[in-house]
């Protein structure tokens, strides 16, 4: 499940990477970077603290 979140935020700040670029999205872009950023966080969180 963690590795899942990883993948969705590196989808999704390729998408905005790209989106911005091409400035044709609009604010979905930006939607699309807030929701890379809380997967992220969610996913630093929500890691195993026992595995050293």
């Amino acid at each position: 499940m963690k590795s899942l979140l990883y993948i969705i935020a590196v989808i999704l700040i390729i998408g905005w990477a790209i989106g911005t670029f091409a400035y044709a999205a609009g604010s979905l872009i930006h939607v699309l970077l807030i929701i890379a950023v809380i997967s992220i966080v969610l996913g630093i969180f929500r890691r195993d603290k026992t595995a050293i």
